[in-house]
Order: structure tokens, then C-alpha cells, then sequence
């Protein structure tokens, strides 16, 4: 069905997932609802257990429809892009303000991380690059959509985001998933123009641009080693990873047309 589908139905609640919820959970007649749920624990007498993940975290759901949703999927230019990944080492930081040559690197690295329970064989954190967060749909050459990219950044002056909604406190399996209401307070501050008036940090490992203040967020949140208990632990992470960005973009983008001062933008490097 095109209408909708929300993958990892895992904790799902009503709480923090309200329009999720209620269009898996509502209730209507079976010819009207029209939701399929699959890999989620039911019981005999239909209650749902979002929160057994026993068999595995990779619940889905889809849904012919759901609150709130612009259904002629048309819009005006964006004055906010967001970029989303997932990070399991919990060291990138949950929000950060991208130059127009860093929204090109980040595009073209398209990275975020596999988990436990997401595929068949992945039992400890995979970092995984897909290039423009969609390769097998990108047929020619990465410098052109690269190029596009920076064309219309310029042309319309939007401004870019990298949202982390993967660990904090440390990496999966010792870290905690950052909240999605403090990822929703940080998706409001972005779109509202907000965080253009904030005073920015830069992470030099990675470099981002990173806030130093955002409306209901805890500041320590917003820089990831201010919430590892061990710093070293946290480094070697964050150094870790920003040498896996280096040897993909070598292997991947060795040769081609990318612009100088964009490959300049790739951790490790």
C-alpha cells in the first residue's frame, strides 16, 4: 500500500508516536481500517505487544492513511533540509548545521548504522554507506547529484541539518536512543529558523557545526561526549568511525568529479 508504512513498530506508544499509533491502532472496522501488522507479538485475544522484541525489534506496520498528512504530496521549495541518520556509536551529535560543501560530503556518504534485529546476521552495530540516501536509485555519476545539490541550495538558499536520532551516552547496547521528543523539539527549532541565530560549535573530527543552545533541549545532549561517562571510550569511538567515512570515500569517490573543497568535508580526512 502507498498510502504509508512505519518500520520498527518496537515501543511503539501513544505518548510519543501519537499519529503512528493511531493509525495502527484505531479503532474501525476491518474493510475500513485496513492496517497490516506484521512481526509483532499479538495475542489470542488481539492485544499487541509493542515492546516484546523477542523474535525481533523489526516490527512494521502499514496503513492506507494517517492524520495530518499532505495528501497531494506537493509543497513550495524548502527553506530546511533534513538529512537523517541513525547513529549506533552514539558519538555524532542529534542535530548540526550543514555548509552548503558539508550537505554535499553528507549526501554523498549517505551514512547511518545496521543494528541487532533489523537483518539476518547483523549482531553488533554495521556502519552502512548508501550514497545520496538511496543508491540503487542514483544511476549516474555522484558528482552530478552532488552538483544538483549545491545548484539548489544556492539558488533557493535553504539550509541543511544532519539529524541523529541513533545513541546517546555511549553506542547500542550501552548508550540510550535519543528521544524523539527532544528530535522533535530540534526538527522545530530547524524548521522555524530557530537554530540560524544560535551560536555553533564545530566538532573538528567530523566537521559539523554543531548548536550550543536549542529550545527544550538539555545542552549536554546536544554535544555527545558530554554524555559519555568514559571521554577515552568516546574518542576512540568517534576516531573509529571517522576513519571508516575516509576509507569509503576513498574506495567510493576516488577519481571522480568531486569538488575540492567538498571531499575536504569527510571525517577522517
Amino acid at each position: 500500500m502507498e498510502g504509508g508504512c512505519y518500520a520498527k513498530l518496537i515501543d511503539l506508544a501513544r505518548e510519543k508516536e501519537p499519529d503512528i499509533w493511531w493509525a495502527v491502532m484505531h479503532r474501525a472496522p476491518p474493510e475500513e481500517h485496513g492496517a497490516i501488522v506484521e512481526n509483532a507479538m499479538v495475542y489470542p485475544d488481539g492485544r499487541f505487544d509493542f515492546s516484546d522484541r523477542r523474535l525481533t525489534e523489526n516490527s512494521r506496520a502499514s496503513y492506507p492513511f494517517v492524520k495530518n498528512a499532505k495528501v497531494e504530496g506537493l509543497g513550495g521549495h524548502p527553506r530546511a533540509i533534513l538529512f537523517l541518520t541513525a547513529d549506533a556509536n552514539g558519538v555524532l551529535p542529534p542535530i548540526a548545521v550543514l555548509t552548503p560543501q558539508q550537505a554535499m560530503l553528507w549526501f554523498l556518504m549517505g551514512y547511518t548504522s545496521k543494528v541487532a534485529g533489523t537483518e539476518t546476521g547483523v549482531v553488533e552495530p554495521v556502519s552502512t554507506f548508501s550514497r545520496f540516501f538511496g543508491a540503487p536509485f542514483m544511476p549516474r555519476l555522484p558528482g552530478v547529484y552532488a552538483g544538483m545539490l549545491g545548484e539548489f541550495l544556492d539558488r533557493y538558499g535553504a539550509r541543511v541539518y544532519l539529524v541523529n536520532t541513533g545513541w546517546s551516552g555511549g553506542p547500542y547496547g550501552e548508550g540510550s536512543r535519543i528521544d524523539i521528543r527532544l528530535t522533535r523539539a530540534m526538527v522545530r527549532a530547524a524548521i522555524s529558523g530557530v537554530l540560524e541565530e544560535v551560536e555553533l560549535r564545530e566538532d573538528k573530527r567530523f566537521h559539523l557545526l554543531v548548536p550550543r543552545h536549542c529550545p527544550g533541549v538539555p545542552a549536554r545532549v546536544l554535544w555527545p561526549r558530554d554524555t559519555w561517562r568514559d571521554k577515552r571510550a568516546c574518542d576512540r569511538r568517534a576516531e573509529a568511525l571517522a576513519q571508516e567515512f575516509a576509507c569509503q570515500f576513498e574506495a567510493a569517490f576516488s577519481g571522480q568529479d568531486i569538488p575540492p573543497e567538498v571531499a575536504a568535508q569527510c571525517p577522517g580526512r
